[in-house]
């Protein structure tokens, strides 16, 4: 997954707004307790950050 789809994922579930808060903001202890911003830096791949993002906040699974 590319980081441009991960971004329109995330809009697409959360709207602009809230997403980016999401990925600034919560610590997921599903990534090392960092947040969606500082996973993507220290080099997560984009779908393993969108998995711990849809178990967090119950996705479900048709838009995953």
């Amino acid at each position: 997954m590319r980081l441009t789809q991960f971004r329109e994922l995330m809009e697409g579930e959360f709207g602009a707004v809230r997403a980016s808060s999401l990925a600034r903001d919560h610590v997921f202890a599903e990534l090392g307790g960092r947040t969606v911003e500082q996973a993507l830096e220290h080099g997560y791949d984009p779908r393993e950050v969108w998995r711990a993002v849809c178990a967090a906040y119950d996705v479900p699974p048709a838009r995953q």
